[in-house]
């Protein structure tokens, strides 16, 4: 029996003593959303303690709405946005939001490309100014293509090339997707990347940046109506894109087999088994079953009184690490993960039989009352924490808006995990569990004979 440790025990004291809003996990954050003329959804979530603003800008299109031979592209056209528009010449973007006192930056994903500032609540309008700019003015050039061509393939040295486990997290992602571009690399495969040129990347930008394929978020220091008057002055006068096409992807056929890979390398300094399993995603109105999910990874891997971790790094002593994890934010199928690194002395083959061992030990106990309550109690505190944060206020609903969830989705989130029951969780394991929907894969030294 795993007990309430006394930090938690602690900390539910400290809850319990907020007011009702605050430690209730349906209470809200203060959001207005309403859509432009030109159909660019607007998402404003106000919070006054601080004279701060994020502005966030959402595409709807990833990497994995690249068209086939060209990935890569939506991450190499998110670094080509910080280049000359009509208005800026090349780097004025950063320079000026740092002139200003603020930050900003950018991140691709399979789903969505995501643009940010972080400014004084006085800086909002300019900050508008300039995205609003950059979403139909870019100005690309020859030299741009080959300078931002290099440092995209650099990156991919240094976080993919460089590293095994990187490397072999491709593989896996290869393997368990044969049709869907989720097998593919968000910062593109190698050979193709070389060969992306200014019409990639102009036919991409023209495809998908435009007001009724985007999300505008701004939280903080804000008035709705305020906000609305700006959106409509700088994003408002943009035309929508007629002929923006219907979000389709080819999708997965029916996997009825399960599928093993070895990826061996000379750098490898710790091997490791991992698995992961085809697992339902988040869906607009019926999240019941991701947030079993959710719950579920958390009992199983996440951090040292989960049950892996229980059963595999100290009954036993046969791994030195256990995770288990589940991103349900994505807009197709997605995967459910579990990871052993075998201790000193323990084989691949060993720490794998372990792993499944322990898994199918925890369909015969179920869920522990206690560590459930546990885990449900910490994400109730992140939930109230998380609303100190302007920044991960905005990613929350951006990101949920840019897979096809709705912000009543997203506020009811929180009510939803606290709902789960121990039956949910093992129901969801039971359906998760399918070796037939799996991917193996051991990563491993390439002068190992194991």
């Amino acid at each position: 029996m795993i007990r309430l440790p006394f930090a938690a025990a602690v900390m539910a004291l400290f809850l319990s003593s907020l007011p009702l809003q605050a430690s209730d996990p349906t209470g809200n954050e203060a959001v207005t959303s309403f859509t432009l003329d030109n159909g660019m959804d607007v998402v404003v979530v106000e919070d006054h303690r601080a004279p701060a603003v994020q502005q966030m800008v959402w595409y709807r299109a990833g990497s994995a709405d690249e068209p086939i031979g060209s990935s890569g592209v939506a991450h190499f056209l998110e670094h080509l946005l910080f280049k000359a528009t009509d208005k800026m010449e090349a780097g004025e973007f950063s320079a000026t939001v740092a002139a200003n006192g603020g930050r900003d930056n950018a991140f691709t994903s399979y789903d969505y490309t995501a643009y940010f500032q972080r400014v004084a609540a006085d800086r909002l309008e300019l900050m508008m100014q300039m995205e609003s700019d950059r979403m139909r003015n870019i100005r690309l050039t020859p030299e741009n293509i080959r300078t931002e061509r290099n440092v995209i393939l650099e990156e991919r040295n240094q976080r993919t090339d460089n590293s095994p486990g990187a490397l072999f997290n491709e593989q896996v992602n290869a393997a368990q997707y044969l049709n869907h571009r989720y097998g593919v690399p968000i910062i593109g495969w190698r050979h193709e990347m070389e060969q992306l040129d200014l019409e990639d990347a102009l036919s991409f930008y023209e495809t998908y940046y435009s007001p009724n394929n985007a999300i505008l978020v701004v939280s903080g220091d804000v008035e709705p109506d305020e906000v609305r008057r700006l959106a409509e002055m700088y994003y408002g006068v943009i035309p929508a894109n007629p002929e923006l096409p219907e979000r389709v992807r080819s999708q997965e056929p029916p996997q009825t087999a399960e599928r093993r890979l070895t990826f061996r390398d000379a750098r490898v300094a710790q091997p490791y088994v991992s698995r992961s399993y085809l697992a339902q995603e988040r869906d607009p109105g019926e999240q019941e079953k991701a947030a079993a999910l959710t719950l579920l990874a958390d009992i199983l891997g996440g951090g040292t009184t989960s049950y892996l971790a229980e059963k595999l790094q100290f009954d036993q002593q046969i791994a030195t690490y256990t995770g288990a994890f589940y991103r349900g934010a994505t807009l197709d199928d997605t995967t459910f993960d579990v990871v052993v690194v075998p201790a000193a002395g323990i084989s691949l083959e060993e720490g794998e039989a372990a792993m499944d061992a322990a898994l199918e030990a925890f369909l015969q106990d179920g869920v522990d009352p206690e560590q459930l309550d546990r885990i449900k109690l910490q994400i109730r505190a992140e939930q109230i924490y998380a609303r100190d944060d302007a920044e991960r206020v905005a990613n929350r609903y951006g990101r949920a808006l840019a897979i096809g969830l709705s912000v009543e989705d997203v506020q009811d989130w929180p009510g939803i995990l606290d709902a789960v029951t121990a039956e949910d969780i093992m129901q969801a394991a039971r359906e998760v569990f399918d070796r037939r929907t799996s991917v193996t894969g051991w990563l491993m030294k390439a002068e190992t004979d194991q």
